[in-house]
């Protein structure tokens, strides 16, 4: 039996006890599992969408759908997986702004304290009055007064003190009064809890949040300073996204301990301000403090890429999606479109055949391999053989080519030694790169060293493609090589980028 047949027997066994209402142990905090029908979610509806998104969507990476406060349907495509943590991007924002309500809660701040209290030896010779009466509130809802994001500067400059930096941005509106998505307003936030706490925001939701709510290691980026990322930069996994979710569904209490207070939710999760006039736009309905509110009466924290957590209060439920995809209204409006009917105000009848179908698929989910031949008469042109790359962005050294099983295995040389990327026919194959030129902490892809998986085919007789998915992330990297003349033609896209979507084209010579 292959790994891959035997995952799929694993995954469909476990299916068919939830089926038949067997309760699966976990941490003590876990959700309870149910049908369902049972908890007036209709099956048809949950596979419509799945399906839907598989047809029209550039890829998602795991949902988990709970109603009333049970999981209803879950699934990981291959070969991202159930326990491994996912890249969060800016859904970071919205566990940061918890550790605020978790501040404002305990008396450590006010969400009317003036930013520029905390950091007085850090403000620039003469202040501006806008700077100084910006507030902890105006962080919060992206109201900070800035023309554009404050974080490029911070990040990119040559001083590596953020919050001074931060300070040093012109503030062109009245704080409180112009919306503008400000990541660096979200560092700030950071930064002030960890001054007014003297510990560091992982630190500070470990007993509050990360602990009760059964969220296990979580990982978060830092500064040149040593302080929290927080408007991005976390890992955890699926269920910890939902989670956090039904921590704001159920007013702040989880498992019947109160851990938020209800004033603290309400406010975070109500609009604070306005951010648009589009009425079909999930991102033009109003944002509170690092929730954006939605259509349909939900609010949601959300992430680049799709990472999503959609609570919807009416219906009693909340959805938390993992993505690599580059249009996010696509896949809420597919969520309005097929799984919002479907959720029903009380309990369905038992229906076993539709039940079962929605269980094989999810059962099977998989991004799709790489799709063609096992082998091309070019392959006895590549295969044992070394080509070296001019100097080039991506730090490439050499690649050279060797088989492995049934498809190849891509051994590339850069800064940081050999990374072999075993590629699957048919399949995919686990492993681990440090694949760019440089190691560098904010808004990276791919830096460091990275879980992944391979699948490759030969698409047409001359060309081989490698499909690597990085499975924390939301990055898909394509490889295509093609042999002629003697030389090595190696293109590389990703999927999805910050800014204009760029690939890389090099020329291989053989050694």
């Amino acid at each position: 039996m292959s790994t891959r047949e035997g995952g799929r027997l694993g995954r469909s066994l476990v299916c068919g006890l939830w089926l038949v209402g067997a309760a699966v142990a976990t941490v003590a905090a876990a959700f309870e599992q149910a049908l369902p029908e049972a908890e007036g979610v209709a099956s048809p509806a949950v596979l419509a969408w799945v399906e839907a998104v598989e047809r029209d969507v550039d890829a998602l990476h795991s949902f988990m759908l709970v109603r009333h406060g049970k999981v209803v349907a879950e699934g990981w495509w291959a070969p991202y997986e159930r326990d491994r943590p996912h890249m969060l991007y800016s859904l970071s924002k919205s566990f940061a702004a918890t550790a605020i309500g978790f501040a404002a809660d305990e008396g450590k701040l006010g969400l009317d304290d003036r930013v520029a209290s905390f950091f007085p030896d850090r403000l620039p010779a003469a202040p501006g009055e806008n700077l100084l009466r910006m507030r902890v509130r105006d962080l919060l809802c992206m109201g900070s007064g800035h023309p554009k994001d404050t974080l490029a500067p911070m990040k990119d400059g040559a001083d590596p003190d953020w919050v001074k930096v931060f300070f040093a941005q012109p503030v062109e509106h009245e704080p409180g009064t112009h919306f503008c998505y400000n990541t660096g307003a979200t560092y700030m936030l950071g930064a002030i809890l960890e001054k007014v706490t003297g510990q560091s925001l992982t630190d500070y939701l470990t007993p509050r949040l990360f602990e009760p709510l059964g969220i296990r290691k979580p990982t978060w980026e830092t500064s040149p300073q040593g302080v929290t990322t927080s408007g991005y930069g976390l890992k955890v996994r699926t269920r910890d996204i939902a989670a956090l979710g039904q921590l704001y569904l159920r007013k702040g209490v989880w498992n019947g301990r109160r851990l938020l207070t209800e004033k603290w939710v309400d406010a975070a999760t109500s609009k604070q301000i306005s951010n648009g006039d589009k009425p079909e736009s999930d991102w033009a309905q109003g944002y509170g403090f690092q929730f954006w509110r939605c259509r349909h009466n939900a609010f949601r924290g959300d992430g680049a890429f799709g990472q999503y957590c959609v609570v919807m209060p009416e219906q009693d439920a909340v959805l938390a999606i993992t993505s690599g995809l580059g249009n996010m209204q696509q896949v809420l409006d597919l969520v309005w479109a097929h799984l919002l009917p479907g959720l029903k105000s009380g309990a369905l009848p038992a229906d076993a055949a539709a039940q079962a179908r929605l269980a094989a698929k999810l059962a099977a989910l998989e991004l799709p391999p790489a799709r063609g031949a096992r082998g091309s008469p070019a392959a006895a042109q590549l295969v044992g053989r070394t080509f070296a790359f001019d100097e080039n962005e991506k730090g490439l050294e050499s690649l050279t080519l060797s088989p492995e099983g049934e498809g190849l295995c891509l051994t590339f040389r850069n800064a940081h030694g050999e990374q072999r990327i075993a590629c699957g026919s048919g399949r995919w194959l686990p492993g681990e790169v440090t694949f760019e030129r440089e190691l560098k902490r904010p808004l990276d892809t791919t830096n460091g060293r990275q879980a992944i998986a391979a699948s490759g085919a030969w698409a047409t007789p001359e060309l081989y493609e490698a499909v690597v998915y990085f499975r924390e992330t939301p990055y898909r990297l394509t490889l295509s090589l093609r042999f002629k003349d003697d030389r090595l033609y190696l293109d590389l896209a990703y999927n999805v980028m910050f800014g204009p979507k760029k690939a890389w084209s090099l020329l291989g010579r053989p050694i």
